[in-house]
């Protein structure tokens, strides 16, 4: 995870501030994420705090400011192709976003702070935040061409 994570912010780094900090973000909560997986049999409260604040952190910002920044650029630009791919994975990206609030939820309460269930919850939550990675990359990817086309169109 942490390759495609680095790939990602070097093909994307620059496109836009916001972009930039919600991959910093996205780095982040992956290394997290790999520590917490470490330590699932006995991590403690706080590693599972942490964890838990971290991700709540990055998928708000995906839908309280990337997605409406993504959606508002494809508008700018009259990129009919973003708008329709943003419409048909943005349904998918609020299941994976609903999934990893349940899990916050259930570490919050204690439901899920002994090792096999936290584990089986980890893994879980690993397969939705892989599948998220790659269509917030997909999303990124198209407006990152819409950019670096508009150079072309206004000369």
């Amino acid at each position: 995870m942490l390759e495609k994570c680095a790939s990602a912010q070097e093909r994307w780094g620059g496109v836009h501030q916001l972009i930039d900090r919600w991959l910093r973000e996205r780095h982040e909560l992956v290394g997290a994420f790999g520590e917490l997986v470490q330590a699932a049999p006995v991590a403690d409260a706080k590693q599972v705090q942490r964890f838990c604040q971290i991700l709540v952190d990055y998928v708000s910002a995906g839908h309280f400011e990337v997605y409406e920044q993504l959606a508002n650029e494809a508008r700018a630009f009259g990129d009919e192709r973003g708008l329709q791919l943003a419409k048909q994975i943005y349904p998918r990206l609020e299941a994976i976003t609903e999934a990893a609030l349940t899990f916050n939820d259930r570490c919050d309460n204690g439901d899920c702070r002994d090792g096999a269930c936290l584990s089986e919850e980890l893994k879980r939550l690993g397969q939705n935040l892989h599948e998220r990675f790659e269509l917030e990359d997909c999303l990124i990817e198209v407006l990152h061409n819409a950019h670096q086309q508009q150079p072309e169109t206004a000369s």
